[in-house]
């Protein structure tokens, strides 16, 4: 008999958790369940639509979609079609790479406004994703307010600061793109509650805010008169001594020589939004919209044995998508050792009927056509219904 293993969630870490697995053994029969009917989790719904670099390494994942003992069940949550119960009763070994996609909440009045948005939810309605098809309305938005000091940040200031031919070779959804292009856009605020020294920006997306067609940034030279911190690993002191050099660079620049000015704000608290603006702990900037970019929780799951958390699920929102490589590859040697010394379980079939990876690629087929007559690499399909029917090849 052949031992079964669940991963519950089609991303990264959980394609990487898979790989580990057959790597150590091949034998192995894997499902990978997202409660989408579409595999790759962040990379398809989180990472910028404009790093198409970055979304290139789900051709990976695709091969591993064709191993012999390798299955894709999409459209299958979790508590509506499958219980934890009866997914721990049917495997041998669960391993949990839900992720995190909960926004964080900054815990300041005026926060629920509806001109604030959280990190998650706006890059998910700039991918496509088919929870957050509609989102803000951009029509009368003048200046934008980012918090944060991360490489969220920087994406979802540069999306909003690129011009249409900027973008024209992205897979952003149409309809977010023409309301961008179509916004009044004057200002965008960065805004960190540290000091430019602390910022985990990596340096390479600092420097292309400095690159953007219709947008200049800019920054306080006053606030830049600080040094890199002394201690601490090399890679890490190196990259934030260069993100100072990038941002005196920035602090050079003329506010108005181009149409929109990326500030960057630093020792800012946010304490109060209001319609309008925001007031930070250093004053009030005018912000029409507000995106939140402070990080991300997840939803509980189950604890115990045969149990395994891969990912963010693990360790928190930290690192980037390489780092989940060796992550779950360790955490897959530590199913194998615990499924060695156990029989493997018998019984049905436990999957209920789901969307197989052959639906998938009839989804990426569509996809990939509709980009194609308009020279972008793909076209999402962004509607529930449409994705169902696709994939069963309706």
């Amino acid at each position: 008999m052949t031992y079964r293993v669940a991963i519950v969630g089609a991303g990264p870490s959980g394609f990487y958790a898979a790989d580990g697995l057959l790597r150590g053994q091949p034998d192995l029969r894997i499902d990978i369940i997202d409660r989408l009917p579409t595999p790759f989790g962040l990379v398809r719904g989180g990472v910028a639509p404009d790093h198409q670099g970055t979304k290139a390494v789900v051709r990976q994942f695709d091969r591993l979609l064709a191993q012999p003992g390798v299955r894709f069940a999409g459209n299958i949550e979790i508590g509506r079609d499958l219980s934890w119960d009866e997914l721990r009763a049917g495997y041998d070994a669960v391993i949990v790479a839900t992720g995190m996609v909960i926004d964080r909440k900054l815990e300041i009045p005026g926060e629920d406004l509806p001109h604030v948005w959280g990190s998650w939810r706006f890059v998910a309605w700039l991918n496509g994703h088919p929870d957050f098809r509609h989102g803000p309305d951009l029509s009368q938005v003048r200046r934008v307010a980012v918090i944060g000091n991360g490489n969220v940040a920087l994406d979802v200031a540069r999306i909003l600061a690129k011009s249409a031919d900027e973008m024209a070779k992205s897979d952003i959804v149409p309809e977010s793109a023409n309301a961008i292009a179509a916004a009044p856009l004057t200002d965008i605020y960065v805004i960190g509650r540290r000091g430019p020294e602390q910022a985990s920006f990596t340096s390479n997306e600092l420097a292309e805010m400095g690159r953007l067609g219709r947008a200049v940034a800019l920054a306080d030279a006053d606030a830049l008169a600080v040094e890199p911190p002394a201690e601490g690993p090399t890679p890490e002191r190196l990259r934030k001594a260069k993100n100072l050099e990038i941002l005196r660079g920035f602090a050079v620049n003329k506010a108005g020589a181009k149409p929109i000015s990326v500030h960057f704000r630093f020792n800012a608290r946010p304490v109060a939004v209001r319609r309008g603006e925001i007031e930070l702990s250093t004053g009030v900037v005018p912000a029409d919209l507000v995106v939140t970019c402070i990080g991300y929780r997840g939803d509980d799951f189950p604890q115990g044995e045969g149990v395994f958390a891969v990912g963010w699920a693990r360790r928190g929102p930290t690192g980037t998508i390489p780092t989940n490589r060796a992550d779950s590859h360790a955490v897959a040697q530590d199913v194998l050792k615990w499924l060695k010394d156990r029989d493997p379980k018998s019984g049905p079939d436990p999957m209920p009927l789901s969307i197989d990876a052959a639906g998938w690629r009839r989804i990426d087929e569509a996809e990939v056509a509709a980009g194609a007559a308009q020279g972008r690499p793909r076209v999402k399909l962004t509607d529930w219904e449409a994705l169902l029917r696709v994939a069963q090849g309706q």
